[in-house]
């Protein structure tokens, strides 16, 4: 009897320790056995890439990736010979079209006006003669002396004279006169025209030489001096250091005090200290991006969503690519 009291309080020490473990390992897993999550996000900055609307060979490189330049700063320089032959052209079009819109405008020289009179007076004095001498042929044709032939050759010239004495006295009204309203408004309308051609040609040689449209960084240079590049290659690429903000992947159960317009704490490693962070976009990255549950009891799948900030303040030293911790989610 006294074996079996002792074997049953044995029993019962054991049990008793055994609970007592397990309630301690249950609440050190509550209180302990949890790390706060952590969400890692980095530093990004505005980008835009420098780029020719016409092919070319690089004559010229005036920056290299790292140095700051503002707006204006020469960037690259390009060789366009074919632009070159073209502004040729187009120039000399320019030209022949204005010569013909100013001879419109300001009607025949003086000595045109002159040869047409003379030309004219030449026709006028010819037809007076012809007209004589069919007058004579056909009183000789009256008379019986003259046969019909040579009276009808006499009056077929006499008729040739006058109409191209006609035809002398319409030049010479028209030089006097001028170019009619169509032939100048013709050759206006062909003198803006080739302007028009000389001003594009214009446009592409501006395209030779690459100025900085926005101050920022030279991140990246992509040809080489005296490589082709063709129209829209990029060149450069210029960092917009002064548009600075982070972006973070977030689970959407670790989205509470994250909504647009919160602020928060972020830890840069960079500098070892925390900053103050503005929420100003929130997107769902899709469902690649989604977490998917691992077990059936109760889990359920969670998105992750984009999410991005601003320093409230202006952090001096601040470059993109730096991390960005949130801690204690």
């Amino acid at each position: 009897m006294e074996k079996k009291t002792q074997h049953n309080n044995i029993l019962l020490a054991t049990l008793c320790f055994a609970a007592v473990v397990i309630i301690v390992g249950v609440i050190g897993f509550l209180t302990f056995g949890r790390t706060p999550d952590t969400i890692q996000g980095e530093v990004e900055v505005s980008e835009y890439r420098v780029s020719s609307k016409v092919p070319g060979r690089i004559l010229e490189l005036r920056v290299q990736e790292g140095d700051y330049v503002k707006v204006g700063d020469t960037l690259a320089i390009l060789d366009a010979p074919d632009i070159v032959a073209k502004k040729t052209q187009a120039v000399s079009a320019e030209d022949a079209a204005a010569a013909l819109s100013a001879m419109a405008d300001k009607g025949a020289r003086r000595e045109q006006v002159q040869g047409a009179f003379e030309v004219w007076q030449q026709a006028k004095a010819g037809m007076d003669i012809a007209e004589k001498s069919y007058g004579r042929v056909q009183r000789l044709f009256d008379e019986g002396v003259m046969s019909a032939q040579k009276r009808d050759e006499a009056y077929a010239n006499y008729k040739a004279m006058k109409a191209q004495a006609q035809a002398a006295k319409s030049q010479y009204d028209m030089a006097v006169a001028g170019a009619r309203r169509e032939e100048r408004e013709a050759a206006a309308a062909q003198k803006r025209r080739a302007q028009g051609a000389v001003q594009e040609v214009d446009s592409y040689m501006k395209e030779t030489v690459q100025i900085a449209q926005m101050e920022g960084e030279v991140s990246d240079v992509y040809p080489k001096l005296g490589e082709l590049v063709g129209a829209g290659s990029p060149i450069m690429s210029i960092s917009i250091m002064n548009d600075q903000w982070g972006t973070f992947n977030v689970r959407e159960d670790q989205l509470k005090g994250l909504k647009i317009g919160d602020t928060f704490t972020a830890y840069c490693p960079a500098f070892n200290k925390d900053i103050r962070m503005k929420v100003y976009y929130i997107k769902d990255e899709g469902s690649y991006a989604v977490w998917k549950a691992t077990k059936s009891n109760g889990q359920y799948d969670l998105k992750t969503f984009e999410v991005k900030a601003r320093p409230v303040d202006k952090i001096d030293g601040l470059r993109p690519g730096m991390s960005l911790v949130i801690k204690d989610r």
